[in-house]
């Protein structure tokens, strides 16, 4: 398996990523502002087949229409040069002053009204590049104290404004759907649609649900003690993935977005397994973009921007290769059929068995031993971490 990243990868960046000049709460910029061209031109040098944005990393907020169409053709031209893709648009509502209280789930009706515009114009934006997902992070809609919000009233605004994007994409004819993309904190005290689960839970009250799935990211589900392996299993099993975002985090505090893997390493691993090896028959389960949404290091100069770029790519390939050989192993295979973990996919009932059938069957009660398990029967989970632990680590 090469380590070398090709198109074909499937790997995309946001712009706000490689862009991130290194300001923190604490200080500001230690790099300069990078231009879309030479992003974009890198990443491909790199091997990447995507670049993602947000409106207003493109073109700055509040711009003219002459100096927003300028950014747009530039991009355009290297995209068409590099043989680069936008896969994914997103919206910033979180960054100028006029959205400190949110965009969707504002207190204020104006700002409501100003938000919905502001993402619609940018959907006929995501059209026009061909981009397949909208992503949606809701940064802001949130709040510190709970007397300030009305949280189901915040939930029917965001359900209203979903609902009317929907009807939009549908009637232009776009060919997009909508990812929601969870954290519980930060920048807000407490944001609206805080992990995966919530999230998947508010699409169903949506009028075209079909439309609507989730873009989970690493560290935020993580930020909430959260297993993300699980939560992607999860989505996956719902239909719901819609797009994810890759990066590191270790544990639970601030959102660090570091590099992919250089955090929880275990659970990177077990990700890429099963994005890669977890869909039926053992093939890939998630055939979509495999997005890098981090931040180099405020130490790093911009060559140190192109080797994170680099080491996220590397990594994922890395452990790409190590799951295919713990698959692969005998050894493995022996003990997941000695841990059981194939016979989970049988179903508890017998094809046709009904209740009566199953109240009548003395095996499943009666005669059953539960004091069998005391001692005795136990299921080997320890070994199997340790084969998938060697194999992470290069030992098998």
């Amino acid at each position: 398996m090469s380590l070398t990243p090709t198109p074909a990868d499937k790997f995309s960046f946001g712009l706000w990523t490689i862009g991130y000049n290194g300001s923190d709460p604490f200080g500001g910029p230690t790099r300069p502002q990078l231009d879309t061209v030479e992003a974009v031109t890198r990443l491909a040098q790199l091997g990447a087949y995507g670049l993602t944005f947000h409106d207003d990393d493109l073109f700055a907020f509040g711009s003219t229409d002459a100096a927003r169409q300028k950014e747009i053709d530039r991009l355009k031209q290297v995209l068409a040069d590099t043989g680069m893709i936008v896969p994914m648009i997103t919206t910033n509502l979180f960054s100028a002053p006029v959205f400190k209280d949110g965009g969707f789930t504002s207190n204020d009706r104006a700002v409501r009204r100003f938000a919905l515009r502001k993402v619609m114009r940018n959907l006929d934006l995501a059209a026009e590049l061909g981009a397949k997902t909208f992503v949606m992070w809701g940064g802001r809609e949130g709040a510190e104290y709970d007397a300030a919000k009305d949280i189901r009233a915040a939930l029917d605004r965001y359900r209203e404004a979903v609902n009317l994007l929907g009807d939009y994409v549908t009637d232009k004819g776009y060919d997009i759907r909508f990812a929601i993309e969870p954290k519980p904190n930060e920048p807000r005290g407490d944001i609206l649609l805080p992990t995966v689960g919530h999230a998947m839970a508010f699409i169903t009250t949506l009028e075209r649900p079909e439309l609507v799935g989730v873009n989970p990211e690493v560290g935020h589900e993580q930020m909430a003690g959260l297993n993300f392996t699980a939560g992607i299993a999860q989505a996956l099993y719902q239909g719901k993935l819609f797009h994810i975002d890759l990066n590191g985090q270790r544990g639970i505090k601030y959102d660090q977005d570091l590099v992919f893997g250089h955090g929880d390493l275990q659970n990177a691993f077990s990700l890429v397994d099963l994005l890669e090896n977890g869909g039926p028959n053992g093939g890939p389960s998630y055939d979509g973009p495999r997005h890098f949404d981090y931040k180099p290091s405020r130490t790093e100069d911009i060559s140190g921007v192109w080797d994170s770029a680099a080491a996220n790519m590397r990594t994922y390939l890395l452990l790409k290769e190590r799951a295919a050989a713990f698959r692969a192993d005998p050894e493995v295979q022996e003990q997941l059929a000695a841990s059981r973990v194939p016979e989970l996919s049988q179903t508890t009932l017998s094809d046709g068995e009904s209740y009566d059938d199953f109240l009548a069957d003395k095996s499943a009660y009666e005669d059953f031993a539960p004091e069998e398990y005391f001692g005795g029967k136990g299921f080997g989970f320890v070994r199997l971490q340790q084969l998938a632990l060697e194999h992470l680590l290069g030992a098998r």
